[in-house]
């Protein structure tokens, strides 16, 4: 354990083995600390918070801060970052609220990068990186391996699905399904990352499987409903894990009484 004398740490704070801790740096109540984190000269971590081993969190990053929710009343919230992920330079990370659900969750192996913020009750998956100066607004759900780009703002309640990837600069009001492409200066359901989908060992069955469901849910013209477009793939589609995943995805809207749609195609 290496603990510089300038940095403050709470006695209620649960330091994990060979733990670092730069000058100036802030450790606050209801902290726990895994094995093998690394906190740099500067950054604030409040609490109740917990911290996976082996992440780092670099100079002047604010994790665990009260949310930004004028509803929010001092209750005990909580936020939860996984294994191995990196907080960059200035990234802000907030704790839940009660109307939330009182937690904030980031998976394991996310790369969160500098000015890039994640709004209270959010859920990262694994292994997502949220690029510079990006800001996901309260209640956002990112399925694992999703990819936002910087200086892209994804409103509030939104759902990024996974294996999905926003381009940059783009204002995100609707939800993206798994493995969808969205950009241009419109936000726009352009395709299939398929670059990323080869990049994490999809077959090229599995790849053009999840094209054909893409095409017949969003990408290809059609007058029916979304609805009867949804029923249709699921005769079609009957045991294909990876479309699952998108079926489930989009039956699954109608659930949140905040959805706001998908994203147009173009």
């Amino acid at each position: 354990m290496n603990l510089h004398p300038t940095a403050i740490i709470d006695d209620s704070a649960v330091l994990g083995a060979g733990i670092q801790v730069g000058p100036y740096a802030y450790i606050g109540p209801k902290v726990v600390v895994g094995d093998g984190v690394r906190i740099d000269h500067a950054a604030t971590i409040e609490g109740p918070t917990i911290l996976g081993a082996h992440t780092r969190i670099f100079p002047h990053a604010a994790v665990g801060l009260d949310p930004q929710d004028l509803k929010y009343g001092g209750e005990e919230t909580r936020l939860e970052i996984g294994e191995r992920c990196q907080i960059r330079e200035f990234a802000s990370l907030h704790r839940g609220t009660a109307g939330g659900g009182g937690l904030t969750t980031v998976g394991a192996d996310v790369l969160i990068m500098n000015g890039a913020h994640v709004g209270h009750d959010c859920r990262v998956g694994n292994k997502c990186i949220i690029a510079a100066n990006s800001a996901l607004g309260g209640h956002v759900v990112l399925g694992d391996n999703a990819i936002i780009g910087g200086v892209t703002g994804v409103h509030q309640f939104v759902r990024v699905g996974a294996h999905a990837m926003i381009a940059a600069g783009i204002l995100l009001t609707q939800d993206v399904p798994p493995y969808g492409v969205v950009k241009g200066s419109q936000e726009t359901l352009t395709g299939v990352n398929i670059t990323g989908l080869k990049r994490r060992g999809f077959s090229r069955e599995a790849i053009r499987t999840i094209r054909e469901a893409m095409d017949l849910l969003f990408l290809k013209p059609s007058d029916e409903t979304l609805a009867l477009r949804l029923a249709r793939a699921r005769e079609h589609f009957t045991d294909q894990a990876e479309v699952a995943e998108l079926l489930n995805f989009v039956a699954s809207a109608g659930s949140n009484h905040r959805q706001r749609g998908f994203v147009p195609t173009g």
